[in-house]
């Protein structure tokens, strides 16, 4: 209950550096869908590029978070601003489960469909925004709640460059060795990624095609 005690007293700071942490995951979330979802479609497209794209996105992944603030951290306009530079990696990170989902949605779409609708006379894009993407859109919103979890996640590290988010509570508590100032961040951070997760998975439920 001490936890719950410190968080009541520090409530103002806890809502400051909790809304800092969703300015974090919305923008790099809503970035990794303008950049992923498209390039998904393209490849969904043109398979012979699925390989590249997807292997470019993978070895993102295996870079460690640090280790990739710390290869941003000299790029002039993004070592300026903490922020700038958490968003990128963040946007990097989610690029993954967003691009590979938004392929496997599109090429999952039965081709019977696609060729009864080019039969009725539809162009390519009418059959993409028509056809392909309203089938798989619950696919790719899947990616997208994947995405959204691993940047609530990723997003406590941020604070280590000093990009703010319920991570500086997190750090602040390891190096005062205090259990309630770490809780301060960790549980925050732990009820956005289960809202988050609940909240997409409905989303994705309801567009389910039937």
């Amino acid at each position: 209950m001490n936890v719950f005690r410190f968080m009541l007293q520090n409530r103002g700071q806890v809502l400051e550096l909790t809304f800092e942490h969703l300015r974090l995951v919305g923008f790099s979330t809503l970035f990794a869908m303008l950049i992923g979802i498209p390039l998904g479609i393209a490849i969904a497209h043109r398979p012979k590029f699925n390989r590249p794209v997807l292997a470019t996105a993978n070895i993102i992944q295996t870079i460690p978070s640090l280790a990739l603030f710390g290869f941003l951290l000299p790029v002039p306009w993004l070592g300026e601003r903490s922020d700038r530079l958490a968003i990128l990696a963040l946007t990097l990170y989610a690029l993954l489960p967003i691009i590979r989902n938004t392929y496997t949605g599109i090429r999952g779409v039965d081709p019977a469909v696609v060729e009864a609708g080019r039969g009725m006379g539809l162009t390519e894009s009418q059959l993409l925004f028509q056809v392909e993407l309203p089938l798989a859109v619950s696919v790719i919103l899947s990616g997208v709640r994947v995405a959204v979890v691993i940047s609530v996640g990723l997003a406590t590290i941020a604070a280590a460059i000093g990009a703010g988010g319920l991570g500086e509570f997190i750090f602040r508590g390891l190096a005062m060795v205090d259990d309630r100032v770490i809780l301060a961040g960790a549980i925050p951070a732990a009820i956005l990624a289960l809202v988050a997760d609940f909240g997409v998975g409905w989303l994705e439920r309801r567009l389910q095609p039937r």
